[in-house]
């Protein structure tokens, strides 16, 4: 599914408004990108456009057939809805309006042909009329040709230059082109334009990223984190980031907030565990990641962890359980085997710890950010 595929249950909202899709993404490897799936879609974010369209001067948006479309949509009946749009049309041959709701209707029930020619005709009727662009953007995003919906979003943006939703648009779009510095600049415009929008801000980080920039990039979560202080997914990313650019002593205090707001986040609780134990807060560690491991017994970077926790309390019993299962979840860890070693021989198992450095060393080693990532 295209990022830019719209829902069917919000149909009027999909000419104007990106789609976030819920991106596939190891829960081993917390990114942006799976912090942006969790969020509300953007029409919770920002006032659909369709709103103001129907509110406008044109006559054809107060025929009653429009309603009649809407309730049809509602009623997830698009064969009607498009027969209707249809009929909306052919009465109102001279606006633009009219063929820019039927856009939005073909456009949800995915008949892109029919959409594209209506927003086509939207614009040769209304060429200023800044949906029809938008509309011809997502007819194209949402069959993934994004180089063919770069210049319709740049129209639109021309058109809107204060609508924060066409510059996060653009920004995607240059992003899947490849075109890093512009999606940077492009989702600086979108938090310009909406400085108190947390996905604008939350774009820009994913768009930092992409373009090398962690720092940038962290910053850019911090601040939305700041606009939505109660968002444990924005906590968490920002303890996420401290981590990987090896700041773990920062990334406590958001992650000990996301896990007070969302204490059942397994990968709250083991991150927030990991990093505890990594600034020596061994005692405090163990709950997080027992909690981890209770939650999603089969992560074993968690597994791993606990088990390093119990060693460094003492805890060689535990501590040889939790090795156990870490290289039963994690066979080609190197680390979780080197550990298992170290615990058969404190618990005079010879032969078992020799078999199991023997299995460290036949695999590839792991950098630490490897590790850090993984936590």
């Amino acid at each position: 599914m295209s990022l830019w595929l719209p829902r069917v249950c919000c149909p009027l909202a999909f000419l104007f408004l990106l789609m976030l899709v819920p991106a596939a993404s190891r829960a081993q490897d917390p990114t942006i990108d799976r912090l942006l799936s969790k969020l509300p879609p953007p029409e919770k974010l920002v006032k659909p456009s369709i709103d103001q369209a129907r509110q406008g001067s044109d006559p054809a948006l107060r025929d009653p057939i429009v309603a009649q479309i809407i309730a049809a949509l509602r009623a997830k009946n698009g064969t009607r809805a498009t027969d209707l749009s249809r009929q909306f049309t052919q009465r109102h041959p001279r606006s633009a309006s009219a063929f820019c709701i039927r856009g939005a209707v073909a456009l949800g029930l995915r008949q892109y042909a029919d959409a594209a020619g209506a927003f086509r005709s939207a614009k040769r009727l209304q060429p200023n009329l800044s949906y029809s662009h938008f509309g011809s953007a997502q007819v194209e995003g949402a069959q993934g040709h994004f180089a063919a919906a770069f210049p319709h979003l740049r129209q639109f943006v021309r058109l809107e230059p204060r609508n924060m939703v066409g510059w996060f648009a653009l920004s995607d779009c240059a992003q899947r082109l490849g075109r890093k510095g512009e999606a940077v600049e492009y989702a600086k415009r979108a938090t310009a334009v909406n400085p108190a929008a947390a996905i604008a801000w939350l774009q820009l980080a994913r768009a930092e990223k992409a373009a090398g920039n962690a720092g940038g990039s962290l910053r850019a979560i911090e601040h939305a984190a700041e606009l939505s202080p109660d968002s444990a997914p924005l906590l968490a990313t920002v303890g996420f980031a401290y981590i990987n650019l090896n700041r773990i002593p920062e990334a406590i205090p958001p992650l000990t907030r996301a896990a007070k707001i969302q204490p059942n986040e397994f990968l709250v609780q083991a991150q927030l565990g990991f990093s505890l134990l990594s600034t020596g807060q061994t005692a405090a560690a163990i709950p997080r990641l027992q909690k981890a491991t209770g939650i999603a017994p089969n992560y074993g970077p968690a597994w791993e962890h606990l088990g390093l926790a119990y060693q460094k309390s003492g805890r060689h019993g535990d501590a040889l359980k939790a090795f156990e299962r870490a290289t039963r979840l994690m066979p080609t860890h190197r680390t979780a085997w080197q550990h298992l070693a170290e615990e058969y021989r404190v618990s005079g198992r010879a032969a078992d710890a020799n078999k199991a450095a023997a299995r460290a060393r036949s695999l590839p080693g792991e950098s630490a950010q490897t590790g850090r990532r993984k936590a």
